[in-house]
């Protein structure tokens, strides 16, 4: 599993690290301008693809291979994913909310 992250350089400050997650195998994925269906595909990811998860948010929700969830997983600016098709582990949060 890569890691990647930002170091902060003052005394105490904290590392923000964002990690990379499989895609469902099998599934190419549609990845989106917001968190949900009604927004513009911006690119699909190929079937066995890797993403970065920066950060999450609630948006619809979507059912998928791994579960139903409302979670969207932000893997850059302006692109979203849903959680559904996301090997994370978890049925929650994984990575902080977005702002």
């Amino acid at each position: 599993m890569a890691v990647e992250g930002i170091e902060g350089t003052a005394e105490g400050a904290q590392t923000l690290a964002a990690h990379t997650y499989a895609v469902a195998p099998g599934y190419s994925v549609n990845v989106r301008s917001g968190p949900g269906t009604q927004y513009r595909i911006v690119r699909v990811l190929p079937a066995g693809a890797y993403v970065t998860i920066g950060c999450q948010r609630p948006g619809e929700t979507i059912t998928g291979p791994y579960g139903t969830t409302k979670i969207w997983d932000s893997i850059g600016v302006g692109e979203y994913v849903s959680d559904a098709y996301v090997k994370t582990g978890s049925d929650g949060y994984v990575a902080p909310r977005c702002a």
